[in-house]
């Protein structure tokens, strides 16, 4: 495509005019209103990125969209693989059209994905969402995000469309691999970090998904949610209460989800009572791409895009994304018609215009050179990457094969130990975008888990055998990885999931699965290898948790990589060597089968096992879990007598690496509410710090609790704080009570309020 031609049309003269938000509005007309509130996407023919995108083939090209304005132009570096500097220029060009060109000058907010970092070509990949929560590490999330938000900047990025804050509820959902847990408070702390590392560079946040996307029906994308109202307040809304409250974040997406029959993008209880009421938010709200449109299309509560329109606008949804497909000509006609009022359109463009004033647009004029030039892989980001890969590892199981002691002979076998692509989640570029280009080149330097074996064993010789796709029922290659593992000291099989779209991938938006054993025939694979009599350390690359009961029993070695980015490979050879100590968590349970699911460790007495029911549904491992080549011991936990209810408790723990090599531990605290007027879970975790110990070294920690972290939703539907005792412990996973103490709380019940602390400080002392 060749650069746009800027309009020779002078702008109106900005010394004498009024343009801020309110006086900008005044003047408008109802086009250049509507131009305000949606977004333009130019696509290409055979893209597909978004869902259902081929029904939306816009037949309108920019000039014409953009005659009155636009709110934001969509992915414009994230749509198809293109030179930075060049996309650069065009973008000038085009905001320059609009000021220049449309009536009242007035440039786009340019938005992007960037989940794992901003998803355009040549662009730094970290790891994904899971192996945030398993790093528990806010401090490095909230670093990874300013170096995202820096890039942006940049490169003329006024908004991102991360953190995705779902709490996971079900792991056979396909966009599990871009949720950061199970637990609402990791997801909150991490989200938050994630928010406030963005928009510490200008870039604006968005939130994603406001609110239940993850409760999905038998984990199916899109499918109905039936979680009731206390699930809704005390899991699933309490990440985005942080991020807003906590975070200041200033854009939310709603979800594409239907709670109780009423699909979010149309509900004002949720998208304007909730969020702007009670919590305070006055940045924008989007739309999940077409989430409008799903109104008439899937939901079938709209009779046309008008009256979808209509129903977004009352909700509180300010901005049609990716395009104009409801909030132009629909909704232009059911205005003039009388059905939809006017004022909703107007609250909505000064909210747009407000957020745009934020960000300098309202006095932009892009008269400078566009940036040029822009390392968006530089060394920092290299650093960042690599250390959060680190951090994310999780040894679920070890008989002291691991690390390996001088092999000579190394296989690397299985689907993904020598694919590049295996290392990234679904809204990484290289699985989102360049899937679907072929033959473009990867074009950054992303050293496979095989390639870093070979450079990690210096002194071994490894030999490789891919064995078996991802996901397909061929074993031709068993014999040649049966036979390369018979000649080795060692088998490492580096299985697992592809990432994709919309069935594309065994894991990603749209690639839901029915089971949760190891897709294809990965598993009957390991199981050759096993009969050989080598000792097989399996390391699995995925999107989600996997049914491993069976590993855990028979191999040497099991670490779980959750999708650990541009430098996983060689993270993973650094611990299978012994370089890094594994110190990663597991944030999400690992599953014992895929008819245990839905499963939470979040569960009251009666979701777990017990005499009343023949099935157990314990995990494999529990949420919090994850090993170390030392070991660390969780004593002396003193907490405050009495606190009251709307106070906070003060917890003190030691911790003591016992082995012999330094590393880092997982300080976490639990707490259960004995007694309560509505069943409480058995464990919650209120608490967390991660500790770097040399060997023999001990560190007390001190964790000051809000007992807002405990509060819940009582049979009137208010967030309480109820009087009685609680019981907390420390130990290395959510089930494992290393010390314990109780406290009791005093005091009337306590209505929690946006003004009560959300967050627990945690130190070393």
């Amino acid at each position: 495509m060749t650069d746009l031609q800027v309009s020779a049309v002078p702008a109106t003269s900005r010394a004498t005019e009024d343009r801020t938000p309110e006086g900008l509005l005044a003047r408008m007309t109802l086009e250049e209103k509507l131009a305000q509130i949606v977004g333009f996407w130019e696509k290409e023919d055979g893209e597909a990125v978004a869902p259902l995108q081929g029904e939306f083939e816009a037949a309108r090209g920019y000039d014409d969209v953009t005659k009155h304005g636009l709110g934001h132009l969509t992915r414009v570096y994230g749509t198809r693989p293109v030179e930075a500097d060049a996309q650069a220029r065009r973008l000038w060009a085009q905001q320059r059209r609009l000021v220049t060109g449309t009536r009242l000058g007035i440039p786009a907010i340019v938005h992007e994905e960037c989940l794992t970092g901003l998803s355009a070509w040549k662009a730094a990949t970290f790891p994904t969402p899971l192996a945030w929560g398993a790093s528990f590490d806010p401090e490095l999330v909230e670093e990874m995000a300013a170096l995202i938000g820096g890039s942006m900047r940049d490169l003329g990025i006024h908004q991102g469309l991360s953190p995705v804050l779902d709490v996971v509820r079900d792991p056979r959902w396909g966009r599990v691999d871009e949720c950061i847990g199970e637990d609402p408070y990791l997801v909150g702390t991490l989200g938050t970090s994630y928010v406030r590392g963005l928009q510490s560079t200008g870039v604006l946040a968005t939130l994603k998904h406001f609110v239940g996307y993850s409760a999905s029906q038998s984990g199916r994308n899109f499918a109905p949610v039936h979680a009731g109202p206390r699930e809704v307040a005390d899991v699933l809304l309490p990440p985005f209460e942080m991020a807003v409250l906590d975070g200041g974040v200033r854009s939310v997406m709603h979800s594409y989800a239907e709670i109780d029959g009423v699909p979010v993008a149309s509900d004002p209880r949720l998208l304007t009572d909730k969020l702007r009421g009670e919590w305070g938010f006055d940045g924008t709200v989007v739309a999940d791409y077409f989430g409008v449109a799903f109104l008439h299309l899937l939901h079938h509560v709209a009779g046309d895009l008008g009256e979808a329109a209509g129903l977004a606008l009352n909700a509180g949804v300010d901005i049609e994304l990716p395009t104009g497909d409801a909030y132009l000509d629909p909704l232009a006609a059911a205005v003039r018609s009388g059905a939809v009022d006017e004022a909703l359109v107007d609250r909505a463009v000064l909210r747009v215009l407000r957020q745009k004033d934020e960000v300098g647009l309202l006095t932009a004029t892009f008269e400078d050179e566009p940036p040029s030039g822009v390392d968006l892989d530089s060394p920092e980001h290299r650093r960042v990457a690599a250390r959060l890969a680190e951090e994310s590892l999780v040894l679920l199981g070890n008989d002291g094969t691991l690390p390996l002691a001088q092999p000579r002979r190394v296989a690397v076998i299985g689907p993904n130990a020598d694919r590049p692509h295996a290392l990234f989640g679904c809204y990484s570029f290289l699985n989102h975008v360049l899937a679907q280009h072929p033959d473009a080149e990867v074009a950054l330097e992303i050293p496979t888990v095989r390639e870093a074996l070979v450079e990690e064993l210096t002194g071994a010789e490894v030999v490789a055998a891919r064995g078996c796709a991802v996901d397909d029922d061929d074993t031709s290659g068993f014999d040649e990885a049966v036979a390369t593992a018979s000649s080795a000291d060692v088998a490492v099989l580096v299985m697992g999931d592809h990432a994709g779209l919309f069935g594309r991938g065994t894991v990603g938006e749209g690639c839901d699965r029915d089971d949760l054993d190891l897709p294809g025939v990965q598993r009957a694979l390991v199981e050759a290898v096993l009969a050989t009599g080598t000792p097989v350390v399996l390391v699995l690359l995925t999107g989600r948790p996997y049914v491993l009961d069976w590993a855990l029993e028979r191999c040497a070695a099991v670490v779980q990589a959750f999708f650990p980015g541009e430098e996983g490979g060689r993270a993973i050879a650094g611990v299978l060597s012994g370089r890094v100590n594994p110190s990663g968590r597991l944030p999400v349970s690992l599953p014992r089968s895929s008819g245990a699911q839905p499963f939470s460790y979040l569960h009251p007495a009666l979701g777990g096992d017990g005499d009343v029911t023949n099935l157990s549904t314990v995990p494999v491992r529990p949420f919090g879990f994850g090993l170390s080549y030392t070991t660390f011991a969780h004593s002396d936990l003193v907490v405050d007598a009495e606190a009251r209810t709307d106070g906070a408790v003060t917890a003190r723990v030691r911790v003591t690496n016992t082995g012999e090599r330094g590393g880092a531990d997982v300080v976490q605290l639990y707490a259960h509410d004995v007694l309560a007027s509505v069943t409480r879970p058995v464990a919650q975790l209120v608490g967390y710090r991660r500790v770097e110990l040399a060997a023999g070294e001990s560190a007390e920690v001190e964790l000051v609790v809000p007992t807002a972290r405990v509060a819940f939703t009582d049979r009137s539907g208010r967030r309480v704080v109820e009087p009685g005792e609680l019981e907390l412990w420390v130990g290395p996973s959510c089930s494992d009570k290393e010390t314990t103490a109780r406290t009791t709380l005093t005091g009337d019940v306590h209505v929690v309020t946006t003004a009560d602390p959300r967050w627990t400080s945690a130190a070393v002392v």
